[in-house]
């Protein structure tokens, strides 16, 4: 599997190992790979999955982790090191920075960028 765009069902179902599964369970399964593809993207700010192979296994291991604990949500403060980390060498957005600033600047630190 090279592309995010090219996970299935059922290689999410083998990921797991999973030997039978009923409608519900791949009911969940598509949930939770386009809730993967949406967390990868707003937490890198890449739009192009696809153009890098990294994000594959960060899709199974996001699906493993919801399908595990039966949730669609993923709570940022229990976030695996491994999503974290690989996800982190791909972020273009800097929302972070942002908020960063803003909870300083709360507490009257103040930074001027300079260029």
């Amino acid at each position: 599997m090279a592309k995010v765009s090219e996970i299935t069902v059922s290689d999410v179902v083998n990921y797991l190992r999973l030997y039978e599964t009923s409608e519900q369970d791949e009911n969940f399964i598509q949930n939770c790979i386009e809730v993967a593809k949406s967390y990868i993207k707003n937490y890198t700010g890449v739009e192009d999955l696809d153009t890098n192979t990294d994000f594959v296994i960060v899709v199974y291991l996001l699906c493993q982790d919801m399908y595990d604990t039966r949730t669609i949500n993923i709570d940022n403060n229990k976030l695996n090191t491994v999503f974290e980390t690989i996800l982190g060498f791909h972020r273009v957005n800097l929302l972070w920075l942002t908020i960063l600033l803003k909870m300083l600047a709360s507490i009257g630190i103040k930074f001027k960028l300079s260029k």
